[in-house]
């Protein structure tokens, strides 16, 4: 199914009073579940309650679940979210931009406030936090290093502070290097060198992601220069 559908099958849950309830009619977005890729390495959370009508609520899988089955109000966002399943993308490195952007527009146009204005305080709250938490999946999916970082985070990798810090001239040249490669998507030499992510080889992608980071620092101490005080 498509994603404008799904958007518009959420946005008939949000409006949809007790009486639309009767009918034989399913979950509004029970027909996506079986199109909406499944991320092989994350784990749904643990069940939970409705917070409106109390009904026990089975573990989510793709798609999350954004509205109760009976009452049709819109549920809390999952704690510890995982933004890669949340824009239904393989935990990897390697993502369809395009793909994410699209469905971070369906998710905006189903879970925006704008069309919780009437509901009750709650669904209003839950709606601003999906809102949120989804701009904060797709800013992190779109760019390759905070992506690379969050991957990083997932399997309990950090870069140590201060991996800035150090550089000398062949280091700063093997930066320039990787950028180089980074701003051609269709690089093979990109992939190769960033497959360490899908082969688990968490390490060299620390010490890979600490240049990268230290290179988008550079960047950004440049532009400030550019700027007139």
């Amino acid at each position: 199914m498509r994603w404008d559908a799904l958007s518009r099958r959420l946005r008939w849950a949000a409006a949809a009073g007790p009486r639309r309830l009767l009918g034989p009619r399913a979950p509004p977005w029970a027909a996506a579940a079986a199109a909406w890729p499944s991320p092989s390495s994350s784990s749904p959370p643990s069940p939970a309650s409705c917070w409106s009508c109390g009904l026990a609520l089975p573990p989510a899988s793709p798609p999350p679940r954004f509205f109760c089955p009976s009452c049709r109000a819109l549920q809390p966002p999952e704690p510890r979210a995982d933004l890669f399943r949340l824009l239904g993308c393989e935990r990897s490195f390697q993502v369809d931009v395009g793909l994410v952007q699209q469905r971070f527009r369906s998710l905006q146009r189903a879970l925006h406030p704008d069309f919780f204005s009437r509901r009750p305080q709650a669904e209003q709250n839950f709606s601003k936090q999906h809102s949120s938490l989804a701009n904060k999946a797709y800013r992190t999916l779109l760019s390759p290093l905070s992506r690379g970082l969050y991957l990083l985070e997932l399997n309990g990798v950090e870069l140590e502070k201060g991996t800035d810090a150090e550089a000398d001239p062949e280091f700063l040249s093997e930066i320039m290097e990787i950028n180089e490669k980074l701003s051609d998507a269709n690089n093979d030499a990109k992939i190769e060198e960033m497959e360490n992510f899908i082969a688990d080889d968490l390490q060299e992608a620390k010490k890979y992601l600490a240049k990268m980071k230290y290179f988008a620092n550079l960047e950004e101490k440049l532009k400030k220069k550019k700027i007139p005080s």
